[in-house]
């Protein structure tokens, strides 16, 4: 695409109907009804980790224990004539994602994993997080930062789960230095179809395992914990945010200068990074370096705690330097981990209008976030089809190098801003994986780039397009069909908790099917869980289409057997 082609087609106007009118005034459920019973969830979730961290660790490794035996005899039941392929218990609704839960409106076979949620160890000498996996990035800061640790890589929003990041996808500012979250993982406790308990490292015998369970979406097996590299932290985060001004790939080529010098120089590269584009025109590139606190509160150094309640929403903060220039800033390095929590990025914007205004922080922003649950369970089927239509939660993971045209690409195709910015290492695995480097990438010493790893960024794409904020008709399915087709064409991914148009054929054109598959047979799954095509697709399945995946999928199995 042409830098300077961003012409954006014109549409015809859009006429109400009565869907467009209860997203409008859906502020006042949120109010009344999603904000007051979310508190109550949080508190009840917080009393619920502070009685756990009470406990010793011995007695939380031996309810953990006593948990995976229950999920093993659950297993046991099934009966695979008639039950259906295994899934977890947790309600469609619970999950964070955007996506359609489909494949629970039809028949399957539920185990329970309510139970793991409990940090298991914090072993300070191997530097280890052991967790199960609904615990949630606020519960495990909440744990190590007052240690000065933290995991390599903590997800912003604090509902994320361990569980989701590992067996789905999960970035954060530090991932240009170690990768996504399941990156970092060392070690997964994992049930599989016959029942066997079996611990998972990249260089033990389940080796294969550890490498296909990340992307699988628990298709391979149920995970019940997992080991989690911790790092040293600094009580702050000493965060400078740069304004950028220029055409779209100025504002990409900025972005990478911000955290891959040029010269590679090592001194050079931040902590955390991330970038906002706020317009075709704008951006603000934000880098971070821990800091102790005796520097931050040094004479003349300025500390903004922008975890308060009343505190404007960090997009919004972070905007400011497009008028005032650079600045510094020392956040504490919790609630710079969470800083998009209060607004769920800018999501918040369109779920309640006026709430990032002064006097609703100050009145009632200590009740946000609003649990996206709880979003989800009161929307109805109806609103739930708008916002697959008329609104984006997507993220496309491109190559660094194709930033620039990927920015120009959702401007002419989608029209969202804010755009989030956020690189992420792709390592070369001894084992191919569904998502992988560019072959050859080394070869051609990109900026960013090391012999082992090729520098991608998350382009995030959260709000309602341009076209649908000012009432043109916009077809969601279609510009999703064509970003899903733009990222395969130039090897990019979309993580999977999003809503998908792809059709199986292509879902395996973007992600790489044979080492999964392979695991899928010899860990006995084919037959038992459902594939990561049949949970991602989109659509509710009939009685007839349930029964015909799972024909299609036992056949394979009992092929082998005979």
């Amino acid at each position: 695409m042409a830098g300077g082609d961003l012409q954006t087609p014109l549409r015809p106007k859009r006429k109400k109907v009565l869907v467009d009118y209860l997203v409008q005034f859906r502020w006042i459920v949120v109010i009344f009804v999603v904000l007051p019973i979310s508190s109550l969830m949080y508190f009840s979730l917080y009393l619920g980790d502070v009685r756990s961290a009470w406990k010793s660790d011995k007695r939380r490794q031996k309810e953990h224990d006593e948990n995976v035996q229950k999920v093993v005899k659950r297993l046991k039941q099934r009966d695979p004539k008639k039950d259906g392929l295994v899934c977890t218990a947790r309600k469609p609704w619970i999950a964070v994602g955007m996506r359609n839960v489909d494949y629970k409106r039809a028949r399957h076979f539920e185990v329970d994993l309510s139970a793991f949620r409990n940090i298991l160890e914090i072993d300070k000498e191997r530097m280890i997080a052991k967790v199960e996996p609904l615990v949630n990035m606020g519960q495990i800061t909440r744990a190590t930062v007052p240690m000065n640790l933290a995991l390599a890589v903590v997800a912003e929003l604090d509902d994320l789960t361990v569980g989701g990041l590992i067996n789905g996808y999960g970035i954060e500012g530090s991932s240009h230095i170690y990768g996504l979250f399941s990156d970092t993982v060392v070690a997964m406790e994992v049930v599989l179809a016959d029942g066997r308990v079996v611990r998972a490292t990249k260089d033990n015998e389940y080796s294969d395992l550890f490498y296909g369970l990340p992307w699988s979406q628990g298709t391979l097996g149920f995970l019940v914990s997992a080991e989690i590299k911790l790092i040293p932290i600094k009580e702050y985060m000493r965060l400078t945010y740069t304004p950028v001004k220029g055409n779209l790939q100025d504002v990409a080529q900025a972005y990478c200068d911000s955290f891959a010098p040029r010269d590679g120089d090592p001194s050079k590269i931040p902590d955390f990074v991330e970038g906002m584009v706020y317009s075709p025109t704008e951006g603000v590139m934000m880098t971070g370096v821990y800091a102790s606190k005796e520097e931050a509160k040094k004479k003349g150094n300025v500390i903004n705690s922008v975890g308060w309640w009343f505190k404007p929403w960090f997009y919004q903060h972070a905007q400011k330097a497009l008028k005032k220039g650079e600045f510094v800033e020392y956040i504490p390095t919790r609630e710079y981990y969470h800083r998009h929590t209060r607004c769920l990025y800018w999501e918040g914007k369109l779920i309640l209008p006026f709430a990032d205004q002064c006097w609703f922080r100050w009145l009632l922003g200590w009740l946000m976030p609003p649990k996206v649950s709880l979003l989800k369970a009161t929307q109805g089927e109806a609103v739930r089809n708008y916002y697959h239509d008329m609104h984006v939660i997507q993220d496309m993971l491109v190559p660094l190098y194709k930033v620039g045209d990927a920015l120009e690409w959702v401007h002419k195709e989608m029209e969202v801003y804010p755009l989030w910015l956020c690189p992420h290492r792709l390592f070369k695995l001894p084992i191919k994986t569904m998502v992988y480097p560019e072959p050859g990438f080394e070869h051609h010493h990109r900026q960013g780039d090391t012999n082992y790893a090729q520098m991608f960024t998350d382009v995030g794409v959260y709000y309602a397009p341009g076209p649908v904020l000012r009432g043109e008709e916009y077809n969601g399915a279609e510009a999703v069909r064509k970003m899903e087709e733009w990222l395969i064409e130039n090897h990019g991914f979309q993580p999977q908790y999003a809503v998908s148009e792809l059709k199986e054929k292509d879902f395996w054109r973007m992600f790489d099917a044979s080492h999964y598959e392979r695991c899928r047979r010899k860990y006995g799954a084919v037959g038992t869980f459902m594939s990561v095509y049949y949970k991602s697709k989109k659509g509710r399945k009939t009685e007839k289409e349930v029964q015909e995946a799972e024909a299609a999928i036992l056949e394979p199995a009992y092929a082998e057997e005979a």
